[in-house]
Order: C-alpha cells, then sequence, then structure tokens
C-alpha cells in the first residue's frame, strides 16, 4: 500500500468527518460495488479506524466478513455492538441489535449489507428501514450494497445473469446518501480473487465461475455500478454547487412522465422500474404512476392476491420517488388522456403484457393501440409522446 492511497483514504475519512459534524440528521455513506468479494467490507472498516483516529466515536452495529481473512484482520480494536438473536422455526438467528445502537449513541455506526432482509420477529423487515432509523436518530453510517441490489434494476440484472435477486434496496436510499464510492475491481482481477478461494469456500468457486460470476455478467454489471456512481456524483456536484440536477440535452426541466399500471403485477412491477430509471436518467421531477380501476377490476371481483399484488406494486412507487395516482373509470383510454393533460406529461409509458390479469385480455392491445392513437390526434399536447414496453 502506497502513501498515495493513505492519504486519499486519510482526505476521504475527513470529508466524511466534517458531513458528520454538519447536521442532526445523521449522514449516509455507501460503498457500492459490482458484486461480492470487491472489498466493500473492507474499505468499511478501513474507513471505520481512520476515523477513530480522528477521535470519532464508531461503532460495529453489524458486520458480515464472510470468514474472508483479509477482512476478519481489520475488525481489531473496533468497539461492536452485541448482536441480538431471535429465534424463529426453532432456530438462532442473529440480528443487528438496532435498540441497543440507538441507545449506545455513537456518531457513526458501520451497518454491512444494507440490502439485508430482517429475520421475522424484528422491528423492520429490512435493514435499508433499521439504517433509515438509526439516520433519523442523529448516527451517521457507514454502509455497503451491490449494484444488483438496486430495486430500479432488477429487471435488467435479471436479463443479464438470470438471477432473480430476491434482497433489494429502493432506489432513494442510495439517492439520499451523502456519499458514495464506488468500490471497483476489474473482471480479471475480481474472478481471479474467486479461483484463489477469497470470495467463496473451494466447492462453490466452479458454479459461480460458470454462473452469476461469468466475464461477460461481470462486465455489464461493473457498467451499471460505475454509471450509477456517475448519475449521483453529477447530481450531487450541481447540488452543492446551488443548482438543480443537470436537465440531458434536448430535455426541458418541466417534462414529466406518466406510467400507466393494470392489476397484472409482473408486467406492472416492471414498469416502474422502467419509469423511475426513466425519470432517473432524464431528469424528469415529479414522476407519475396512473392505476385506473375499471368495474371488472372492482375490489369484491378481482382476486385477494390480485389486490395484494397491487398494492405492493403501489408501495414500490413511493420506494422508488413516484407518485402515485388512481382513478375509476371503464374508457381507460380517456382517463388515461385525461390525466396526463392534468399532469402536463410529456412522456407516457404503458406496456403490452399477455398475462391474464390486469385489463380485458380480449381489449388489452387495443388499449395500447387505442391509446396511442388517442395520444397523436391530441391538438393541445403536441409535446406528449408515448412508449409502449
Amino acid at each position: 500500500m502506497n502513501n498515495n492511497d493513505d492519504q486519499q483514504r486519510d482526505e476521504s475519512a475527513e470529508r466524511f468527518l466534517r458531513l458528520v459534524q454538519q447536521r442532526r440528521r445523521g449522514r449516509l455513506k455507501v460503498y457500492l460495488g459490482l458484486a461480492a468479494g470487491v472489498g466493500k467490507t473492507y474499505r468499511l472498516l478501513q474507513e471505520a479506524h481512520e476515523l477513530r483516529q480522528h477521535g470519532v466515536d464508531v461503532v460495529l452495529g453489524y458486520v458480515e466478513t464472510h470468514g474472508r481473512p483479509e477482512t476478519v484482520a481489520q475488525l481489531r480494536d473496533l468497539p461492536r455492538v452485541p448482536r441480538k438473536t431471535l429465534f424463529y422455526k426453532g432456530r438462532a438467528l442473529e440480528e443487528m441489535d438496532l435498540e441497543a445502537i440507538i441507545q449506545r449513541r455513537p456518531a457513526v455506526a458501520v451497518v454491512d449489507e444494507l440490502a439485508h432482509s430482517n429475520a421475522p420477529g424484528s422491528q423492520h423487515e429490512k435493514r435499508w428501514q433499521d439504517v433509515d432509523a438509526l439516520l433519523r436518530a442523529g448516527i451517521s453510517v457507514l454502509t455497503a450494497l451491490n449494484v444488483q441490489h438496486l430495486e430500479s434494476l432488477h429487471d435488467q440484472v435479471l436479463k443479464i445473469t438470470g438471477t432473480a435477486v430476491t434482497e433489494r434496496v429502493p432506489d432513494q436510499v442510495l439517492r439520499q446518501a451523502d456519499e458514495v464510492v464506488n468500490v471497483d475491481l476489474t473482471v480479471g482481477e475480481l474472478r481471479a480473487r474467486l479461483e484463489e478461494g477469497k470470495i467463496y469456500a473451494p466447492a462453490r468457486v466452479p458454479v459461480a465461475l460458470h454462473n452469476f460470476f461469468r466475464a461477460d455478467n461481470l462486465l455489464q454489471l461493473r457498467r451499471l455500478a460505475v454509471r450509477e456512481v456517475a448519475q449521483l456524483l453529477s447530481r450531487q456536484v450541481e447540488t452543492e454547487a446551488g443548482g438543480a440536477a443537470p436537465v440531458p440535452a434536448g430535455r426541458r426541466n418541466h417534462d414529466r412522465l406518466l406510467a400507466c399500471i393494470s392489476t397484472n403485477v409482473p408486467a406492472a412491477r416492471a414498469i416502474i422500474r422502467k419509469a423511475s430509471r426513466l425519470a432517473q436518467q432524464l431528469g424528469m421531477s415529479p414522476w407519475y404512476v396512473l392505476y385506473v380501476q375499471t368495474t371488472p377490476e372492482a375490489a369484491d371481483r378481482i382476486k385477494l392476491e390480485t389486490q395484494r399484488g397491487l398494492l405492493r406494486n403501489l408501495q414500490l412507487v413511493t420506494e422508488l420517488g413516484g407518485q402515485i395516482l388512481r382513478s375509476r373509470s371503464d374508457d381507460v383510454v380517456a382517463e388515461i388522456v385525461r390525466v396526463a393533460r392534468d399532469k402536463e406529461a410529456t412522456l407516457l409509458l404503458c406496456g403490452m403484457g399477455r398475462a391474464q390479469t390486469g385489463w380485458p385480455r380480449v381489449t388489452r392491445r387495443s388499449i395500447t393501440r387505442n391509446l396511442i392513437r388517442a395520444v397523436a390526434g391530441l391538438e393541445q399536447s403536441p409535446d406528449l409522446f408515448l412508449v409502449a414496453c
């Protein structure tokens, strides 16, 4: 390790220390990586040591070393808040003790694996919710996350890797972070670490190399991570300069996105994620998601499972930073056009799903086609564009 690296880490710790001292709500710093094994936890612990050297009260709230010797060695001399034990289906499960950390009131808590799902019986379902509670209590947090765990990237990651990531974090959590650091390794370096047994046990290595850790998969995940951090840094620079987030060339800062969903749960989730990404990339704020309830979709006429799926999707809209719009009409096209005019939308996003739930199967495709024709014929809204996905 050269002196230049030491100086850069020291300056990074000093910057975060200044942030910690600026306001009562805790500050959030996220180490973002392309996959397991890039060194996120190691970097968390390095920064914890550096902050302690500056006299900051730092504790380990939850750290997962996965038995990696280099990471285990970094635990030295760092104070820890003991984990709590929960019993579920006859098993003893260890979780972060949120209440104990808040009672301890350190200046900074290290909380690893932000996307983790807590054991049943915990105060919160997800660890990112625990982190939010710490921030609201005035405790700053250092945490780590892999890019594939971002909610709006789920469909892209599934397409890239063939793996459905079940533990996910709303994009808003990352966007609200005060600092985001990209922990980067080349694809060759990461695969070499895997082959050397530095990430998984030897028995798991061959399968990992031929599945999730394939070179083409890692390359695309690396691009996602770099792009995500670049976008976040761009917005941060603009904010610190006293301006708004940059508006991409060719776009106006008053553009609005309106996404349309039905009770087709999988298709709706895909549309919501696409809307979130588009709004972020095109600088559209606010952005909306509209659900038009038809008579056949009345609460007493659709399955309870479908209702629950709809509610989960509407919750996802909120988690991703969108605004929910609900209305009732049997003329779906006319209602969408009315809402688009009311919200001054310039971009409509809708789907042409094949599943049998949602808008009636006989009319779903005609609804999209009729919507396209309706949008094309709007003389009063020549700048309204529709994207069917």
